[in-house]
């Protein structure tokens, strides 16, 4: 056979397999929109309405269908509950497995799942379908605020062995809100008192005002988006600390952030570890290990035109993040957050394992080091 020729079969066998291919990516694809034709998603969000994750969670569902082949209509569902574990478990456990549910959690959960020690964790952070996350903390921070009338509204007074406790209120005991003051005790030597079983984030945000409670720590898109006159000079609030990547926030140029005020390097390791939730999986959401061709559908064609779309028809004046983080992303933080420092991850499996099953706590005993935790 001359060469030519041979030349002329090995173009015509590639076209076959590019043929065969495509035909079956086709076909993939049109039974990806047969399937979510004319179908409803069910995003389960685990905190109650209102709050920064409800709010960015109805902004996507408004958008994130018309890119999902088939179109399905996408409806929210508010599954509230110990700082979105119990929608965590739901999903992992009983929710369908066929890509018709997926859930928005808090950035810990990943964290909690890996760790695991509590009786009340039922799921596998790593067998989750990732989907990405609407928000990264890259033009966020996390960030504790304290009523300017607090016994302790400041560093310096939080740290006095004999002072007054900051009484911070939270969701449930291994949510975020739970968990951070803890590591603010522990590392930054804060003297804190938790009074935890509070249903959601308006609500907390209604119980600082009143002087039920004296702060708490909070998303600094949220306090932008629900209540951003809390941020003005003289507002009667202030921003005691913060965690952001490595800078300080430029909106909040003279707030110290957790790495400079750690206790000693054990410490900051444990901030660094913390910051991973916090600042690279802001608002995760994921779906029940379900078929691969269908999570692809939901990775790949969603997040980042649907973030564009949010963002430019969100109201004016809302200060809610969109800045969405891939599934691969996510993935990758999960894996960082399983690679930590044997110090740390005991020490957030100990943190994890004083967890009670009850959801109101209130407690101000002092840290200092790692090891006293």
């Amino acid at each position: 056979m001359s060469i030519d020729r041979c030349r002329d079969v090995a173009r015509l066998a590639i076209t076959a397999v590019l043929v065969i291919i495509t035909a079956g990516s086709v076909r993939a694809q049109d039974a990806v929109e047969t399937f979510y034709k004319g179908r409803q998603i069910n995003l389960i969000v685990g905190y109650g309405p209102g709050g920064g994750y409800d709010l960015t969670a109805r902004l996507l569902a408004r958008h994130i269908g018309r890119f999902i082949p088939g179109n399905p209509s996408i409806a929210v569902q508010n599954m509230a509950g110990a700082g979105s574990l119990r929608a965590a478990n739901y999903l992992y456990g009983a929710a369908p497995k066929d890509g018709t549910t997926f859930g928005a959690f808090g950035s810990d959960i990943p964290m909690i799942g890996l760790i695991g020690g509590n009786s009340g964790v039922h799921f596998d952070a790593r067998r989750f379908t990732w989907l990405g996350s609407s928000s990264s903390f890259g033009n966020d921070a996390y960030v504790l605020i304290v009523r300017a009338d607090a016994k302790s509204a400041s560093i310096a007074e939080a740290r006095h062995l004999d002072g007054a406790p900051i009484v911070l209120g939270g969701t449930g005991e291994g949510a975020r809100d739970a968990d951070v003051p803890k590591i603010l005790r522990d590392a930054l030597g804060l003297n804190i008192k938790q009074v935890l079983g509070y249903p959601d984030s308006p609500s907390i945000f209604l119980a600082v005002e009143r002087g039920e409670l004296e702060g708490r720590t909070f998303d600094l898109s949220a306090v932008k988006a629900t209540r951003p006159q809390w941020l003005k000079p003289n507002s009667g609030f202030k921003v005691l600390v913060q965690f952001a990547r490595v800078t300080r926030h430029p909106d909040l140029p003279d707030v110290p952030t957790a790495r400079e005020l750690a206790l000693d390097a054990d410490a900051r390791a444990l901030v660094e570890f913390s910051e991973t939730p916090l600042l690279t999986m802001a608002r995760p959401f994921a779906a029940p290990h379900v078929p691969d061709k269908r999570a692809k559908a939901l990775q790949a064609r969603s997040w980042p035109p649907t973030a564009t779309r949010a963002s430019s028809k969100r109201p004016r004046g809302s200060a809610v993040d969109i800045s969405p983080v891939g599934a691969d992303q996510m993935v990758r933080g999960v894996e960082r957050l399983a690679q930590a420092p044997p110090s740390v991850f005991a020490y957030m499996k100990q943190l994890l394992a004083r967890h009670t099953d009850g959801l109101v706590h209130t407690g101000s005993s002092r840290g200092g080091t790692l090891s006293a935790a």
